[in-house]
């Protein structure tokens, strides 16, 4: 039974309510909605309007909502144990925190929505929804290929529940593919998806499709004709476009989308003037079809007045701003926030046997008394280590200048950086306040100096300036080797403190002295 069948009260008006987002009528599908949240004592029917309610608030573009709206829709579902809801929540929840530029908590929402979703068996519209929010979301950040995955898995359930082809056409993922291929300078790839998409629409409108279309995908489709149009293709079809804009519904991307294609009508009918007019004027969300759309239009529209000099110009300028969206470089960020839940998830098990007080609350790693026992664990058996010391650079002024907490936060970040560099059979501990251990088995001081450089450039390379904005982090790391000996305690405190040693002399404009470690 899904989760759906035990919605036992105010059924009806749920469905409404998601049968009115599904026209783009969104402002009414809330006050639906708070009905509910008013008058039901039903949990599943409670968590279900919560959830729609999110994706409404997305839809009307409600940003100063999003976050209550979002976590109380989470407190819902908790304890509810439906991957579906949990799934789609989180793609929602992807959407909301991109909309307001949160694009580590973007990720890692994303990545939580297709965990949960590949153990969805339910083949039914609900399913294939929540499937096409996910490819939405993907698709807002700029991760095409996954988006394009998405839509196909979406399109696989609805031909399995018997949904007609038109309702996950998905012609506003596909447009924004797109528009990127045009802003990273493939125009001849952007019109040949544009032309796919513009041919879709034209079979759905003369078939017995067209009132099945969804305002968004009308929206989506006049946008692709419109933009076709700007890039020099026949106009002919311009007024379907604008009727098609006209018909986009509520939403604040169908408004946006609206906007943009009455610039791009005014530049294909030869109005230049009109077109740069308008685009001073219009405001459109960065996020509707990328930040670069704006100046790539405003460059097709100098182009068109004669002004080749500023038209280059501002091309410059959206492929700059494009480059900033690299889905490479995405794609490496979004296996980094797996391979951290991959890692949170193994912690989780693990201290489901271990006792609590061997780990640090803050950031989750091995605390002081579970390094000492796993050294001295490691010298019993008269296997080789190397410790390393690490110290953060910087982290009074963070204090200083931000207070404890985001203090915290970046503990809790170095911890993962540390982490997410280490060898596979490494052990990472808090040491205590902004000190953190290393111990590498097996490894010498060659090994352990390459350990340390890469711990350097990892720490070096995250985005500070967005965390503790003025207030740089760095580390300093010292190692020492612990020799074998008969007196553990002895063998450990030596390590340590020569380690101790070599990290002091790292530290930036450290005097160079004499020591039987380095760094």
């Amino acid at each position: 039974m899904s989760w759906l069948d035990r919605v036992t009260d105010q059924a009806d008006t749920l469905h409404k309510a998601r049968t009115l987002q599904e026209v783009s009528r969104s402002a009414e599908a809330c006050l639906l909605l708070d009905e509910v949240l008013a008058t039901t004592d039903d949990p599943f029917a409670r968590a279900d309007a919560l959830v729609q309610r999110v994706s409404a608030l997305i839809n009307l573009g409600r940003t100063a909502e999003y976050n209550v709206a979002v976590q109380m829709a989470f407190d819902a579902i908790r304890d509810l144990g439906e991957p579906l809801l949990l799934g789609n929540l989180h793609a929602l929840a992807a959407l909301a925190a991109h909309h307001q530029g949160a694009l580590e908590r973007c990720v890692t929402h994303l990545v939580h929505s297709a965990r949960a979703m590949a153990t969805v068996e339910d083949l039914d519209w609900d399913t294939a929804i929540a499937w096409n929010d996910l490819a939405m979301a993907y698709s807002y950040l700029g991760f095409h290929g996954h988006a394009l995955g998405a839509i196909e898995k979406a399109r696989q359930v609805a031909a399995a529940a018997e949904v007609t082809p038109e309702t996950f056409a998905a012609p506003g993922i596909r447009l924004r593919n797109a528009v990127a291929l045009d802003h990273n300078g493939d125009t001849d790839g952007c019109l040949r998806v544009l032309r796919d998409i513009t041919a879709d629409a034209e079979r759905f409108l003369d078939g017995d499709s067209a009132g099945k279309l969804r305002p968004s995908g009308r929206a989506a489709y006049g946008y692709a004709i419109a933009r076709r149009a700007a890039l020099g293709e026949p106009p002919e079809s311009a007024r379907q476009a604008a009727r098609l804009l006209a018909d986009g519904g509520d939403g604040a991307r169908a408004r946006d989308l609206r906007m943009l294609g009455e610039v791009c009508l005014a530049m294909a009918a030869g109005r230049p003037i009109e077109a740069l007019t308008r685009l001073e004027t219009v405001a459109v969300s960065s996020e509707t079809l990328g930040p670069a759309e704006h100046a790539r239009l405003r460059s097709l529209t100098y182009t068109r007045a004669g002004d080749h000099a500023a038209a280059h110009r501002a091309d410059r300028h959206a492929f700059r701003l494009a480059a900033q969206r690299s889905d490479r470089l995405r794609d490496v960020y979004v296996e980094g926030i797996a391979a951290r839940l991959d890692h949170e998830d193994m912690r989780r098990a693990v201290s489901k046997f271990e006792d609590e007080a061997l780990t640090d609350p803050l950031t989750g790693l091995a605390n002081r008394r579970h390094l000492e026992r796993y050294v001295a664990a490691m010298v019993a058996r008269g296997e080789r280590a190397t410790v390393g010391v690490c110290d953060l650079d910087g982290f009074k002024a963070v204090n200083t200048a931000h207070g404890h907490l985001s203090g915290d936060l970046v503990l809790q970040r170095i911890a993962g950086v540390i982490n997410r560099v280490m060898r596979r059979g490494d052990f990472v501990a808090r040491y205590g306040g902004d000190e953190f251990v290393v111990v590498l088995p097996g490894a010498g001081m060659a090994e352990a100096s390459e350990v340390g450089r890469r711990i350097g450039a990892a720490v070096e390379a995250e985005d500070w300036e967005s965390l503790v904005p003025g207030t740089p982090v760095g580390v300093s790391v010292g190692f020492a080797e612990v020799s074998a000996s008969a007196n553990l305690r002895e063998a450990l405190g030596t390590a340590f403190e020569l380690a101790d040693r070599a990290m002091l002399l790292a530290k930036p404009g450290a005097r160079p002295q004499p020591a039987a470690a380095a760094s």
